[in-house]
């Protein structure tokens, strides 16, 4: 217990893996501990969507669409293996919103974020344009084509903690903080293995509370603060259901309420449809999407389409709790999306919590939080806003170029099919490569689990990205779980369960590189 970090995270999302990245990068030593898997709680709940959040000019956020824009453009930069562009149709919807309002808005959208590779907004007919033929026939005649980016969250978060422990960050999954103390100006976190029961105590200058639904709960973990901000649950379901049509653009619906709902190309062969918003109370580990909240998504998108969408054709659900800001707002749907902030000196010892933020803009976050504590870090004015430069891991390529990555794993490695080349370009990169080895057939990637995934994968994840289960892995690493029965996903358990991989990070923990 002798080392003092500079900075220790509790938290292992969005906001958390970006804030170590960052930090760490400009010389400060950190320590970030998550309970779970990395982006486990909300950070791998989301719609998807690298967005400017086009609906939160209606509640007067310019300032957080103007931010989210900005960086939308930053973020595919830095990872346009896990990050492409998408393009969005808004149907005119008779007695909703007005098209002079939508025309307005989306004239906003272009320009208040500095859009330079973008394509911009355009006016579409539905009455003959391809976009419209999935649409009821008569209905809507007259639409808005425009542009945001899809994400992997999860992959997102991942590649993150990866970077950050690749420049020395030191990074425990399965760890929980049981116990926060300061003694002579320094926090002592107490932390428990919690596969193993096993604790130890890790020292730091300043704290940093990234608990995201669970923020409350690591203030109230000793840390002797009475926080003046308060956490807003509110749950967001998604559905998944098979592709419900042959193009690649992704539709903004209206609905009556107020609300939108997204329906978005997914894992090729799949429609993801989303979001709900409502006030959630309990466990946010407990969170499901509720049968009332299935039908109103489909509901929603059947208001839309020739085919109506029912909960009988849904093949999988999720839900995540946001950790919002409580403003006070009296409808979930109109909580602020602005993060907020809380710095807090117990006994003159920094402990900052954050509220709310959206995984768009968690890199800027990152960067106002070390900006907040420039005052208590050593490091923090070298190589200020270096992460909107700096690809991650398996992002050092050109936006456009994963067909041609493809193409290249094909020539480099003649067994792969052209589907698993590609899946293996967008999850990885430049560092699919690495993953695939010397290999000179499928045979020599070990035994096959089904829908591509193969032993020599599932051991790269489990050394390189802190995978330790199946569900790691086809669920938060990969959407192989869309593809896979359970038995053959329980294969995959069996299979860690007798084979022992050490971590990269095991190396950094005993002084090493990777």
């Amino acid at each position: 217990m002798d080392r003092i970090f500079d900075l220790a995270i509790i938290g292992g999302g969005v906001n958390g893996c970006g804030i170590a990245r960052d930090a760490v990068g400009r010389g400060n030593s950190v320590f970030l501990c998550e309970m779970n898997d990395l982006a486990s709680g909300t950070s791998s709940w989301s719609t998807k969507l690298v967005h400017g959040g086009l609906r939160y000019l209606e509640y007067y956020e310019f300032r957080l669409v103007r931010e989210a824009l900005i960086e939308r453009e930053l973020l595919w930069q830095i990872a346009p293996h896990i990050i492409r562009p998408l393009r969005f149709v808004l149907p005119h919807h008779d007695g909703l919103r007005p098209a002079w309002l939508l025309r307005l808005g989306l004239f906003l959208y272009d320009h208040i974020g500095g859009r330079h590779l973008l394509p911009a907004t355009r006016s579409v007919d539905l009455a003959h344009d391809e976009v419209g033929q999935p649409l009821i026939p008569n209905r809507y005649v007259k639409g808005f084509e425009y542009s945001d980016c899809f994400v992997d969250d999860a992959r997102l978060v991942v590649l993150t903690a990866r970077d950050a422990a690749d420049r020395g960050a030191d990074i425990r999954t399965r760890t929980r903080a049981v116990d926060i103390r300061q003694a002579d100006g320094i926090w002592q976190v107490t932390v428990e293995n919690t596969a193993s029961g096993e604790r130890s105590t890790i020292q730091a200058r300043v704290l940093v509370n990234a608990g995201g639904p669970w923020v409350e709960n690591v203030l109230a973990s000793g840390a002797g603060v009475n926080a003046k901000a308060k956490v807003r649950l509110v749950q967001g379901s998604h559905i998944v259901v098979r592709k419900l049509y042959a193009h690649d653009r992704a539709y903004m619906f209206q609905n009556s309420d107020g609300r939108i709902v997204f329906a978005i190309p997914y894992q090729d062969d799949f429609t993801l449809i989303g979001t709900t918003d409502r006030d959630y109370e309990g466990d946010p580990a407990k969170v499901k999407a509720s049968a009332e909240e299935i039908e109103y998504l489909c509901a929603s998108v059947s208001e839309y389409l020739a085919k109506p969408v029912k909960p009988e054709d849904v093949v999988w659900t999720y839900a995540g709790v946001r950790p919002l800001y409580d403003d006070g707002a009296s409808e979930a749907k109109a909580a602020t999306r602005e993060y907020v902030l809380e710095l807090d000196l117990p006994g003159g010892t920094p402990l900052l919590s954050i509220y709310g933020g959206k995984i768009t803009t968690h890199r800027r976050l990152a960067e106002e939080v070390l900006e907040k504590l420039a005052p208590y870090l050593h490091g923090t004015k070298a190589r200020e806003g270096w992460t909107a430069k700096s690809p991650l891991p398996g992002g050092d390529l050109d936006v456009s170029a994963i067909p041609a990555l493809t193409a290249e794993l094909q020539r480099s490695y003649p067994f792969l099919t052209p589907e698993h080349a590609n899946r293996l370009a967008h999850a990885y990169g430049t560092r699919a490569a690495k993953l695939l080895g010397s290999a000179k057939s499928l045979g020599d990637l070990g035994q096959s689990f089904g829908a591509t995934l193969t032993e020599r994968e599932v051991r790269y994840l489990m050394s390189s990205e802190w995978a330790r289960t199946a569900e790691d892995i086809v669920w938060r690493r990969s959407k192989l779980g869309l593809r896979l029965s359970s038995a053959q996903i329980a294969a995959i358990d069996d299979w860690i369960a007798a084979h022992r991989v050490l971590p990269e990070n095991s190396l950094l923990e005993a002084g090493g590189r990777p």
